[in-house]
């Protein structure tokens, strides 16, 4: 549909060492790439329980390691992490003591299918998935939002494993990466909160399908791209506008801008548990934790 955009090779960031990175009988996946105010990166090992802080300068620390599947990790502007948990649901971390504690376990009397990914809208609203084993046979994965408030709502329902999500600065619309379907689909949200009419954004093919993504300040998202080794960069309309495309390994799970001016896009890549980096000319729009 469109013709191939430029290709840009990213730099190795740094590469989680061997000695402290756990391994065994399931694959260790690199995810959740996420900064905090002074900088610091944190991502996690998604098998085995364990959560890195990264510094500016690339010194890496394992902060926790507790039993349960850490996917998605975000940071509030007050400090406090959460981390969605396939295992036990939303989580918080205490960055200082490494200590991990269950916020929401289940919601409207049921326990969730396997979290995976969240995002803060820009009043301080919650968004998170619910992708299970969910895929295009057994279409049953949904989107939540804890409310600053503390109310827990079901946004959407009947998708086909919805992974990571982003939500425009005027909360009008969100983003989901659908990795089954290998598409991005638009939601429409109200201030009320319904939603307007769903629809695909962007068709993706090969690979295993999107995963987490990024937003920048023009609009455009940067989306990871699971089992071809890229993540892509479209624009607000959804052109593709350049193709990053790792070194080594294929499973480029997440993304997020960083750096003193954000134009750095950081992607965590599971088959080598790298972490990339690759300058780009936009700048990536502020997360929640910095607002």
């Amino acid at each position: 549909m469109f013709a191939a955009p430029p290709i840009i090779k990213p730099e190795v960031f740094v590469q989680i060492p061997k000695s402290i990175w756990k391994t065994g009988s399931h694959m260790s996946i690199l995810e959740g790439p996420s900064f905090d105010r002074e900088g610091n990166l944190y991502v996690v090992n998604v098998s085995y329980g364990q959560v890195f802080r990264i510094s500016p300068g690339g010194d890496i620390s394992l902060i926790a390691e507790y039993d349960g599947e850490p996917n998605g990790l975000k940071i509030h502007k007050d400090g406090r992490i959460f981390i969605a948990d396939h295992v036990h649901g939303l989580m918080q971390l205490d960055p200082a003591t490494g200590k991990v504690s269950v916020v929401l376990g289940k919601a409207m009397h049921e326990p969730f299918k396997g979290l995976n990914d969240l995002v803060f809208n820009s009043v301080g609203d919650l968004y998170f998935t619910d992708q299970g084993e969910s895929d295009l046979r057994k279409p049953n994965g949904r989107v939540w939002v804890r409310r600053a408030d503390g109310k827990v709502q079901l946004v959407l329902d009947n998708v086909p494993s919805p992974n990571g999500l982003v939500i425009t600065p005027d909360d009008r619309f969100m983003y989901l990466a659908v990795t089954r379907a290998n598409a991005i689909w638009r939601v429409p949200m109200r201030r009320d909160g319904t939603l307007g009419r769903v629809g695909t954004w962007i068709q993706m093919s090969g690979g295993a399908g999107p995963d987490g993504m990024a937003l920048d300040e023009s609009g455009g998202i940067a989306v990871a791209h699971a089992g071809m080794g890229s993540a892509w960069v479209f624009s607000d309309l959804g052109r593709p506008v350049a193709e990053i495309q790792a070194p080594k390994g294929r499973l480029t799970t997440n993304v997020a801008y960083g750096g003193a001016d954000r134009r750095t896009l950081y992607i965590t890549e599971a088959d080598t548990h790298t972490v990339l980096m690759a300058r780009l000319p936009t700048a990536g729009q502020p997360m929640y934790s910095h607002a």
